[in-house]
């Protein structure tokens, strides 16, 4: 624990009961000279610290003295302790232990008629993460290197086998209950997101910077290029279910548009680089959609139904 979050979970402390220097530094784990520098250092800033003599006694705070509250009203302290709650269905990440104290913190600063408001609605309301079982040992390095623009040698274990890459973190995300990292891969000579929790060994590595950024810069052109010359449009009427799992979806849930009581639209132009996607995606809807443009997906969504129907049709 950092000395100025020591500082403040003292202080924190003290504003409850009276602590001795014994008792202080037991609950944060360090030694009682530590604690006797730090109430010092507090005295020192204007924390009116009193040292209580005999038995019973300790430190106390100056009656009457508080750290102020939070100021969050009903709404700003529904959205943070829902986003934290959120935080805590990720089952493994380097914020283990912050994200359960930090919402412990803000409970107990919050005033008990805007906890009295917001306990109920939290009850009801809530921010979906399916349930994942995984380790995540290098989010944390991932995360800093993506911040430093630096290059890693990894092993990365996919689904079929393991590999080594150089890659370059962008950013670091969460989404579906996993945590994914996009970089760009000197190997694919393209930008991929990857799976956190599967790479298995992760070190700092050197690439040379300047043909990098050409080759960064020149796959952004290009990529864009592609976008607006080659996109596919697509049209397609959904069933609820389709609604649903494509409003799922990060590239086209925003688009999926209700046009009656139970019925559904997307529109989209779908860039030539991601059309396998595009079929993959219906494909696996399947009745739940009905593509009505372009033709060309229709007929590619027709011969892989009648793959699968001859692969199930047994031999006569």
């Amino acid at each position: 624990m950092k000395r100025m979050d020591r500082m403040m979970a003292i202080v924190l402390a003290l504003q409850h009961q009276t602590e001795t220097a014994q008792s202080l530094a037991d609950k944060l784990e360090v030694s009682k000279r530590t604690i006797l520098r730090d109430v010092q250092a507090l005295s020192e800033i204007g924390v009116p610290i009193c040292a209580v003599s005999g038995p019973g006694g300790g430190y106390r705070l100056m009656e009457g003295y508080r750290l102020p509250p939070l100021q969050l009203d009903t709404e700003e302290a529904l959205v943070l302790l829902l986003a934290l709650n959120g935080m805590t269905k990720y089952s493994d990440s380097s914020f283990q232990q912050a994200r359960w104290t930090v919402r412990d913190k803000i409970r107990s600063v919050l005033p008990e008629h805007t906890l009295g408001q917001i306990t109920p609605l939290l009850g009801h309301v809530e921010m979906e993460v399916p349930d994942r079982r995984y380790k995540t040992p290098y989010l944390s390095e991932l995360m800093k290197y993506a911040a430093e623009g630096r290059w890693l040698l990894t092993l990365y274990r996919s689904q079929n086998h393991s590999r080594q890459l150089n890659i370059r973190p962008l950013r670091v995300y969460a989404a579906h209950g996993f945590w994914y990292c996009e970089a760009y891969s000197s190997q694919h000579g393209e930008v991929r997101t990857f799976r956190v929790d599967r790479f298995v060994e992760v070190e700092a590595s050197n690439m040379p910077e300047s043909e990098v950024e050409q080759e960064l810069d020149s796959l952004s052109s290009s990529k864009g290029a592609a976008v607006l010359e080659q996109s596919v449009h697509i049209y397609a009427k959904l069933t609820y279910r389709g609604a649903l799992l494509a409003e799922q979806d990060p590239h086209m849930g925003h688009l999926v548009k209700q046009t009656g009581d139970e019925e559904w639209e997307v529109a989209f132009d779908c860039p030539a680089s991601e059309w396998n996607w595009a079929v993959d995606f219906f494909y696996y809807i399947g009745l739940d959609a009905e593509v009505l443009e372009p033709i060309r997906l229709q007929e590619e969504l027709r011969v892989r139904a009648e793959q699968l129907v001859r692969k199930y049709s047994g031999n006569d």
